[in-house]
């Protein structure tokens, strides 16, 4: 007997020694992580704001668009922020306001009265606004693998009647009991008694809080001793307000896609629109009585449920005296009021992949996952509609049978930054990014780079030198000599430089490039912003290697900007939860190429736009808007492609095969369809053409590249480094001619 004692004593000394160690485990648990996961935020990524002013560039259905994806609601008159009155070409907004780096723009009622094209008008009680920003659309968020966003909201900023309103609904003795409560457990082990099984757990807000950060939602005994445990250490080092806060923060409402809603804050903004402090009674009480099931009380797919289960939180808020019976009245006798405008968030995979590629370089991903950072691009809800609009009118029409794919880029001219981007037909599919993977031969989209490095050299080369465009062969040590063939089979003799590259013609690209070798090739890549290794063998002059959108939109940007290379950049601003400014990226850049030398490209780019491959896709464009651009197809049709600029817009193209099979496309009959048919309707200015210091302006026969007189047959108008002009002459002198080339007519009177 006495040796069973003194065994039972020690059993009981071990398990008292466990489960003080377990205890102090789980104490530790709880005090090493909980402040962690009251921060453990997303990152939110943000569009660029709308800018408006007297003279900005916005046609009103275009207002109307940016306002409907911001969710702004459409009203009679507008009396609370996230409203829109619309009258035609009148709208009466009432801004939400919002947080910038640096800056905060504040919420307020204004006037903008629009043209057909352009903003007349902007004024608030009668004064005149000289600027204002809407708040930017979010357009998507860089969540943990679980899914889960929140957005945090202090305590003090939660209604009142919603506080109340949840403690008389999920715990009423919150502010009593020690993480538990037992008339609720007795409660609930009644009702499992009955049952056969676990259908209840009497809960507190305390041990809620417990399951949803540490546990499993499991009904197992184990788990519901370790709650009740946890709870009471919870309870020992924090008190009520924040583990009330941090519940509020933290309570499940709802799913979006694989997007779980966290938290009143979020909650409000989802089903709402609206801040949570602005929220009505009847919003409130639905959703404290959404706790109970986020998926059965869903009030877009259940209203009716929603409604009755909001009313029956009505009666207990009235019950506990919350509420008086009459305020009751009027919240049950008001609708749902949820918003129906369509969200653009999370819709935009191909671009978001961008970013979240240029945060990596510099944020871990605990970083982007976990510390609530709030990332603002560059992005434009406007350009990327009619990204769209465009790559479906035109793929449409191209391929009906959706095997052909396609992806574009959109830059800012003056930034370097990327302001829409499509990668497949699927735009919202978040698969194969076509934009940034895509890695295929360029065909001609190269050509530039090896007429840039032979303009360098202007004591050689001029873009009135004489090309030969004849077939000729290059011997290699190990397989068959290399012979290049023009896109239709004929050679055209003695060209001009600015012709070969217009016409696009390979014999003579092919030749200039050998002549200047092909490491100089190689190097002007490398220059323009290509970074990865190109192969130094003769048909790197005619596109050869592997190259991404993203690559030649590096490449065409740097050419656009005059011989300025800078990365492309999707982020401008990155700022920390508490709105602190962490980093901002700054427009670099660093001359690759002389302006000259760039300037005197662009004028045969210009040609390619007015009488060579891109002649079809500049009938397309309006009569004012001067474009630069080149085509490139690739062996046997399987690439498309197309790259230019405008005076604000840069813009790269490409279409093919995900199995690389033939197109039976051009790049003319092909991704300039898209390129033109989006520049045409997105861009607001032609390319300025302003020269340089030391370019001079000559005119020259084009069948043979001399000097010659304006109205003289052939005559021409082509820029020159000073010094440079051809010394050969034709015998014909100056006439009077009402006619003048396009590069004339670019200067005006």
């Amino acid at each position: 007997m006495k040796k069973t004692r003194t065994l039972l004593f020690k059993l009981f000394i071990v398990f008292l020694v466990l489960g003080a160690g377990y205890l102090i485990y789980l104490d530790a648990r709880i005090t090493s992580t909980f402040t962690d996961k009251m921060w453990e935020l997303p990152a939110k990524v943000y569009a660029r704001p709308l800018e408006l002013f007297a003279g900005a560039d916005i046609k009103p259905d275009d207002l109307a668009y940016e306002l409907e994806v911001l969710g702004y609601r459409k009203v009679a008159h507008t009396r609370k922020p996230g409203q829109v009155a619309r009258n035609r070409s009148r709208f009466e907004i009432y801004t939400r306001g919002f947080g910038f780096p640096g800056e905060r723009e504040p919420a307020r009622r204004v006037l903008v009265e629009l043209g057909p094209t352009k903003v007349q008008s902007i004024t608030e009680e009668g004064r005149a606004v000289d600027l204002m920003r809407l708040d930017p659309a979010q357009i998507g968020g860089i969540y943990p693998t679980h899914g889960e966003d929140r957005v945090l909201v202090r305590l003090d900023a939660v209604p009142e009647t919603l506080r109340q309103g949840l403690l008389a609904v999920e715990d009423q003795r919150f502010y009593q009991h020690w993480g538990f409560s037992i008339t609720g457990i007795a409660r609930a082990a009644y009702s499992n008694m009955v049952s056969g099984r676990v259908v209840a757990g009497g809960s507190t807000i305390t041990q809620q809080l417990v399951k949803n950060y540490y546990l499993s939602p499991e009904r197992t005994i184990l788990r519901k001793v370790n709650e009740l445990l946890m709870a009471v250490l919870l309870e020992l080092h924090y008190d009520k307000d924040q583990i009330l806060e941090s519940y509020i923060n933290e309570v499940y409402l709802g799913q979006e896609g694989r997007r779980a809603i966290h938290g009143f804050a979020l909650a409000a903004r989802h089903y709402f629109d609206t801040p949570l402090e602005q929220l009505g009674l009847h919003q409130q009480a639905l959703l404290v009585g959404m706790i109970k099931g986020p998926s059965l009380y869903n009030p877009r797919r259940n209203p009716e449920r929603a409604t009755q289960r909001r009313n029956v939180v009505l009666d207990v808020m009235v019950a506990e005296g919350v509420i008086s019976e009459e305020h009751a009245m009027v919240a049950k006798a008001m609708p749902l009021d949820l918003n129906r405008a369509p969200s653009i968030r999370d819709t935009f995979p191909a671009y978001l992949d961008l970013v979240r590629r240029q945060l990596r370089i510099e944020y871990r991903d605990e970083q982007l996952t976990q510390e609530g950072l709030r990332i603002f691009t560059a992005f434009d809800p406007l350009l990327q509609r009619q990204l769209e609009r465009s790559t479906q009118a035109v793929m449409s029409q191209l391929d009906k049978s959706g095997e052909l794919e396609t992806a574009s880029i959109v830059t800012r001219l003056d930034s370097g930054e990327v302001a829409a981007l499509v990668g497949g037909r699927r735009f919202s599919y978040a698969g194969f990014n076509r934009a940034l993977d895509a890695r295929r031969p360029a065909g001609s989209l190269l050509k530039p780079a090896v007429y840039l490095a032979a303009l360098e050299q202007s004591d050689k080369y001029t873009l009135a030198s004489v090309l030969s465009d004849t077939a000729f062969t290059v011997p290699r040590p190990q397989g068959e000599p290399w012979q290049p063939r023009n896109f239709d089979r004929m050679e055209h003799g003695d060209v001009l430089l600015y012709q070969a590259l217009a016409h696009s013609y390979n014999l003579a690209t092919a030749r200039l490039g050998m002549d200047l070798g092909i490491d100089s090739v190689a190097d002007m890549l490398r220059r323009l912003g290509i970074e990865h290794a190109v192969p130094e063998v003769p048909a790197l002059t005619l596109g050869a290697g592997e190259y991404s959108p993203l690559d030649m939109a590096v490449l065409y940007q740097t050419i656009a900007a005059g011989g300025f290379r800078s990365p492309l950049r999707s982020i401008r601003d990155v700022v920390d939860a508490r709105g602190v400014p962490e980093k901002r990226y700054e427009l670099l850049y660093d001359r690759q190429v002389s302006l000259q030398a760039t300037y005197l490209l662009q004028y045969a780019l210009l040609e390619v736009m007015q009488n060579g491959t891109g002649r079809s896709g500049r009938a397309a464009l309006p009569e004012w808007m001067t474009a630069a651009g080149k085509s490139g197809t690739t062996n046997d049709g399987r690439d498309s492609w197309f790259a230019g600029f405008s005076g604000d817009l840069m813009a790269v193209t490409w279409m093919g095969r995900d199995d690389n099979g033939g197109t039976g496309l051009t790049g003319s009959t092909g991704a300039l369809k898209l390129w033109s048919h989006f520049m045409a309707r997105s861009s607001k200015r032609g390319l300025n053409y302003n020269m340089p210091e030391g370019i001079e302006v000559a005119t020259v026969d084009s069948s043979n590249g001399y000097r010659t007189g304006t109205g003289c047959p052939n005559a021409r108008s082509v820029p020159f480094v000073a010094g440079t002009e051809p010394r050969r002459k034709t015998n014909c002198s100056a006439k009077k001619s009402g006619i003048r080339d396009w590069f004339q007519s670019l200067f005006g009177d």
